[in-house]
């Protein structure tokens, strides 16, 4: 199975330090959608995988926050994309949950419900702890610089292998153009 886990704020959509708390303020980085539609066409199933401390901090509830993962859902099927699940961790950092990104509840569930392992699978944030996250349970770790990435990158301490991107679209370039470079390789 070929599939990529995303994180939303920051990468999918623009981020507010003052929390993205209604689909209004949901608006989505130019190219992010058209780069999801270009992973599904290349036979990618792709996840998201946020922290969504709003809800422990009584910012907005489940239904807003549904509301929010519809909005996404609807944009990125106008262009002929599909985010196939949204998991997400209600929970504030003093709850000291296992699903809070760096700790990877999120992704243990990710694994077991689709059956595989999350090794040498693509995972992709603007913060360190989406990177942390992803890095325990095997992924390939991809940074953008949308979002919290210039600060993430300024700050240091990645984890080994961390490749760098502006932005999520240019991220997808790349990974499929390496795919189809490998896929060339073993067809000569």
């Amino acid at each position: 199975m070929k599939l990529i886990v995303l994180d939303r704020d920051g990468v999918i959509n623009h981020d507010s330090d003052a929390f993205i708390k209604s689909p209004a303020e949901w608006t989505p980085i130019p190219g992010s959608l058209q780069a999801i539609a270009r992973l599904n066409q290349a036979g990618y199933t792709v996840v998201v995988a946020t922290n969504q401390s709003g809800i422990g901090r009584k910012l907005f509830d489940m239904a807003t926050l549904n509301a929010i993962h519809q909005k996404m859902h609807t944009a990125a099927q106008q262009v002929g994309a599909t985010i196939d699940a949204v998991f997400f961790c209600p929970h504030t950092a003093d709850d000291n949950c296992d699903c809070r990104k760096p700790k990877p509840g999120m992704l243990h569930e990710i694994s077991r419900r689709y059956g595989i392992s999350l090794k040498g699978i693509h995972s992709v944030g603007d913060s360190l702890r989406d990177l942390q996250s992803g890095f325990m349970m095997g992924c390939v770790p991809h940074l953008v610089l949308t979002g919290k990435g210039n600060k993430t990158q300024e700050k240091g301490g990645l984890p080994p292998g961390t490749q760098i991107y502006p932005n999520l679209e240019t991220m997808v370039d790349q990974l499929l153009s390496s795919v189809a470079q490998t896929e060339l390789n073993f067809a000569v």
